[in-house]
């Protein structure tokens, strides 16, 4: 009988871990409230049984991602806003700081707000100084995105048309957002009927002691790039690639953010810190680790995979603790969060060396980004 007990044990414990691990994702909508324009605004809530995740339809922002940590305490580890109209107001400020949105039509910056394409010139519109950065002031980041449930997640859609922040095409681009397994997975696809230039990446802030407790100095992170692309005064690449060894840019190990991000170094003078882009070893074919970050307070965990041949490093250089005021009344400060952006190159449109980010009329686009938590 005992021998019994212990065999039906093993059993219905088995099938519990099956299914566990088979358990579907809950996908739920509601209001997400309006903005001050008075347009409506979706909220989408997905589930897996270990992470839950929250995007919105104004920008596609991931307003949430509820993680639990080693102990089991769940806490939302990215910065943003309490409601769709924080994100808005935040948009339309001298200091839109991109809390979590899809960034487009070109992520990062281009050099003049102008680059060349088969022998004409376009001109953006400036956001950065004499840069564009982002896709202009009215990119993807500020648009209400068409959404419908999918298996296990939320699908979005919008169509950037042709001369919209001085890009030329109809585009027509596709983000699923879905979630399983405590990986969460962004998926790209984009056509045009014109070429164009193309740059995609989610922008969100992570902290993974929980968003609003302090700063990131003392995650670990590994990013695996031998390589990253120095700047100019603007934060432009000059078009160099440049090795990581003998830098406070190596993270090859794992070392802590904050160990020598106040190191004697000009590329961290020029970025008042790390907001540089590092090539991926392997990058830019198949799905590979670009990052992990690896929070020793609350034991959480994130592995960054990718398609991509770049990832920004951001270490939120511009928070100062009084400028911004996200979810729960926090005052965010410096260094308050990482953004680890999986792209092509900034300002790629004007470096020939660099990835093409060149889509033309029949050509599809396709990029794969996975947010993997997980808990030591």
């Amino acid at each position: 009988m005992k021998h019994y007990k212990q065999v039906l044990l093993a059993l219905l414990l088995s099938v519990w871990v099956v299914g566990s691990a088979c358990a579907k994702t809950e996908v739920t909508k509601r209001s997400g409230g309006k903005l001050p324009d008075g347009a409506a605004v979706d909220l989408y809530t997905l589930k897996d049984g270990k992470v839950e995740v929250q995007v919105i339809t104004y920008g596609g922002d991931l307003v949430a991602i509820k993680v639990p940590d080693r102990a089991g305490k769940v806490d939302d580890v990215v910065l943003g806003f309490d409601d769709a109209a924080g994100y808005y107001e935040n948009n339309h400020s001298k200091s839109a700081s991109f809390f979590g949105p899809i960034v487009g039509r070109y992520a990062n910056r281009i050099a003049h707000a102008r680059f060349t394409l088969d022998g004409k010139e376009y001109t953006l519109t400036k956001n950065n100084g004499d840069n564009s950065i982002h896709g202009g002031p009215n990119g993807f980041h500020n648009q209400i995105w068409e959404a419908e449930t999918i298996k296990d997640g939320v699908e979005l859609k919008y169509l950037s048309k042709d001369g919209e922040e001085g890009y030329p095409g109809n585009l027509s681009v596709t983000v699923r957002y879905t979630l399983e397994g405590g990986n969460l997975k962004i998926e790209y696809s984009a056509t045009a009927d014109k070429a164009t230039v193309l740059n995609l990446t989610n922008h969100s802030y992570f902290n993974l002691s929980g968003q609003g407790h302090g700063t990131i100095l003392n995650e670990q992170l590994k990013l695996n790039a031998s390589r990253f692309t120095p700047v100019d005064s603007t934060l432009i690449p000059t078009g160099e690639l440049k090795s990581v060894v003998g830098t406070p840019f190596d993270f090859l190990k794992p070392h802590a953010v904050g160990e020598r991000i106040n190191a004697d170094d000009e590329q961290l003078r020029l970025g008042k810190g790390y907001d540089h882009n590092f090539v991926i070893d392997g990058g830019g074919k198949e799905l590979v680790e670009a990052a992990e970050v690896y929070d020793p307070a609350s034991g959480r965990v994130l592995q960054v995979l990718t398609t991509e041949p770049g990832v920004q490093f951001y270490t939120a250089n511009h928070l100062d603790g009084s400028t911004i005021v996200g979810k729960q009344g926090i005052a965010y400060p410096k260094n308050g969060a990482l953004c680890l952006e999986t792209q092509h190159f900034p300002d790629s449109p004007n470096h020939p060396n660099f990835p093409s980010t060149v889509l033309r009329p029949g050509d599809k686009f396709h990029s794969v980004t996975i947010f993997r938590f997980s808990t030591r």
